[in-house]
């Protein structure tokens, strides 16, 4: 499973609002439950902390479009079957400057923490996730989910550079996946 690019920090969140998670089917080789993905994202991210008015996406691409992020963000030739990116960026707040929207005549002047705060986004390849299931987490619908689970950590921040951080990715990813989605058939995190 690969990151996206650069690393990832914790982004406060305002307390109000909601928490959406859009999701995306973009591809015509596997079926893909849109709204399974999206319940189980928004759990994930709810159980992580994540409040307020934030937003999520999740994508589902084929093999083509996912060999051109690969190579474009990871540097790696061929498809792979899911790629974070999260938005590093502090949130913009209100006031005079480019990325900063300002009152005008016709409309009234913004308050602060009206835009929601931008998670990122997971894109996930049904195409490699149907062909590396029965090697991996067992079934395809256990593939899909441990990739949407996998997926939105990376965006809260967590990753697996080194063995403390795999460890700790690993044990959060099995206690989401059983809360929410259920036993998985195989062991995605054996030892080849």
């Amino acid at each position: 499973m690969r990151e996206g690019p650069g690393p990832s920090r914790r982004r406060r969140v305002p307390d109000e609002g909601t928490l959406e998670v859009f999701v995306a089917d973009e591809q015509a080789d596997e079926p893909v439950a849109v709204d399974r993905w999206a319940g189980l994202a928004e759990q994930v991210l709810t159980e992580c902390g994540v409040r307020g008015d934030a937003e999520l996406s999740v994508l589902f691409v084929d093999e083509q479009a996912m060999a051109r992020l690969n190579e474009r963000f990871m540097g790696q030739a061929g498809p792979t079957d899911v790629l974070s990116f999260p938005i590093d960026e502090d949130v913009v707040e209100v006031g005079r400057s480019p990325d900063s929207s300002t009152a005008g005549p016709d409309r009234p002047p913004p308050e602060a923490g009206d835009a929601p705060v931008l998670l990122g986004d997971v894109v996930i390849c049904p195409a490699v996730a149907a062909r590396q299931a029965s090697a991996h987490a067992g079934s395809y619908d256990d593939e899909v989910a441990l990739l949407v689970v996998h997926g939105v950590l990376h965006v809260l921040g967590m990753d697996h550079g080194d063995e403390g951080e795999r460890a700790a990715m690993q044990a959060r990813e099995r206690d989401l996946l059983a809360r929410f989605h259920g036993p998985l058939a195989g062991d995605p995190w054996a030892e080849p």
